[in-house]
């Protein structure tokens, strides 16, 4: 048996596999977060820990025997937090999260410090990034970095506290802004421009590796042997990938959770940084991926919900029952509510309608919603296929992959095919468990297969045209909102 485990923002989520890889069981536990000024997005450490207890407990008596079955553990988690720890491994302050956009100054200040940052990291500094949220520390809360004494990643805390050991892995470390991506090391220049150096850092090693076993303090506690291995692991994309079997050149997908990602695999460096392409390590050695990333996805959907006090299921019916007519009246959204990574990268871009009229009901505005989020990914496509990376077609991920109707949406607008797999267990807390058997010796062919699928959306030629043109619209109110704010700030 192998266990993933998947620390997602909003969800804690893990799965149980078989020796052939069938998921036998999974659970999930929620999680908070805490926006105590604008531009912020926390959340505790030690709550991590706490929900990883009664997330084994609740594991542990829904596999019954299977439970004490497992050899390894893999790791999913978020990337880019910045979990700051004194000398005593304590958490010095809460994790400054991925979607957290205070560090917008501090990334100009790294750009000007290292001017060869997009030839060693091969990406921007953007402020989702952890460099930029150590500057900004340091600036603001010089205190809590003067302690600081090692800066983990959302997952490798976790696998401190499992292990004891301070390790990570590529594909996670790739998000930093401090690895070397073709080198897949450690980078001390840039290291040095944040006043940090490696003994600030974690070990790394590949995600299908061993990072160590389970401490028997909490082997014991969760009913575990302490001969079980803690694999590598992966942040959440990479780890999606393992899952859905995206692990050769050209493979890739889409997936829409809080954020929104497409994701491909390159079998070679290959990095864009002049369109906000992400170019990262793959979990798995001697690969990389190119990925563009949307900081509001099906989180724009939630927030819209909520906003208007209905359910996600409810409001995606009386979307499916609006006319052709009533779609073509629907203003436009701007799905920024958290700013913008690809293609803008911009932290001051902000969410808004365009267009509404008397007639707007709520399932006109909310197929806006979906509708502006599906452009957003046609942003992210269009740039990795400018930088020269093809897409054949992609498998969709996430929240956002039960719904029909946003998968038939995202075919009609990228002219793709779009496949959703069975049994929806395909993101990072699978790719964790497959990670895990990687680690115990499993080989690669047999354990990273694509899921069954369910169905396959294909392209509506007729939709081409008319999407188009409401795409064009929505880039080119984008850009009308940038001239503004900064025809404000001069």
């Amino acid at each position: 048996m192998y266990l993933g485990i998947d620390y997602g923002t909003s969800e804690i989520k893990a799965l149980l596999t078989d020796e052939a890889g069938n998921i036998v069981q999974t659970h999930g536990v929620s999680l908070s977060i805490q926006r105590p000024q604008p531009h912020w997005s926390e959340q505790g450490a030690d709550e991590w820990w706490q929900a990883t207890h009664d997330l084994m407990a609740a594991m542990r008596e829904k596999s019954g025997e299977a439970w004490r079955q497992i050899k390894a553990v893999g790791l999913s988690g978020q990337m880019h937090g910045a979990v700051l720890l004194d000398e005593n491994n304590q958490p010095l302050r809460p994790v400054i999260l991925w979607n957290d956009t205070r560090s917008e100054a501090e990334c100009a200040e790294l750009e000007t410090a290292v001017p060869e940052l997009h030839a060693i990291t091969a990406n921007l500094a953007m402020p989702g990034f952890t460099a930029p949220k150590l500057l900004w520390v340091a600036k603001h809360e010089p205190e809590i970095f003067a302690r600081t004494a090692t800066v983990l990643l959302p997952k490798d805390y976790i696998r401190l506290r499992m292990t004891g050991r301070k390790i990570s892995e590529m594909s996670d470390a790739a998000g930093t802004l401090w690895l070397d991506t073709a080198k897949r090391d450690w980078s001390d220049e840039v290291l040095a421009a944040c006043r940090l150096g490696r003994s600030h850092m974690p070990e790394l090693i590949e995600g299908s590796h061993s990072s160590g076993m389970l401490l028997p303090e909490v082997a014991a506690q969760w009913g575990l042997a302490a001969s079980v291995i803690v694999a590598g692991g992966g942040g959440d994309n990479a780890a999606s990938a393992v899952g859905v079997g995206a692990v050769n050149a050209g493979d890739a997908f889409i997936s829409l959770g809080t954020s929104g990602v497409v994701f491909v695999v390159n079998d070679s460096y290959r990095p864009a940084p002049e369109n906000a392409v992400h170019c990262f390590c793959h979990a798995l050695p001697e690969r990389w991926h190119q990925m563009s990333v949307m900081l509001s996805a099906a989180a724009c959907l939630g927030w819209y919900c909520r906003l208007i006090g209905v359910p996600e299921a409810q409001l995606m019916e009386e979307i499916a029952a609006l006319s052709a007519e009533e779609k073509a009246a629907a203003p436009v959204f701007l799905p920024y509510l958290s700013g913008e990574r690809t293609p803008h990268n911009d932290a001051g871009a902000s969410g808004s309608f365009h267009g509404i009229r008397h007639s707007a009901n709520r399932a006109v505005m909310g197929y806006a919603v979906i509708e502006g989020v599906a452009f957003g990914i046609a942003d992210g496509v269009r740039v990795l296929r400018e930088s020269g990376t093809q897409i054949q077609q992609a498998s969709l991920l996430g929240g956002g992959a039960r719904s029909p109707l946003w998968a038939q949406l995202l075919a009609d607008i990228l002219q793709l095919n779009i496949i959703t797999h069975k049994g929806g267990a395909t993101g990072g807390a699978l790719g964790a468990a497959r990670l895990a058997a990687l680690a115990c010796g499993k080989s690669e062919a047999k354990v990273c297969s694509k899921p069954e699928t369910d169905r396959v959306y294909t392209p509506d030629a007729a939709q081409a045209d008319y999407l188009a043109a409401r795409y064009q619209r929505f880039r080119a109110l984008y850009l009308n909102d940038l001239a503004f704010r900064r025809h404000m700030a001069d």
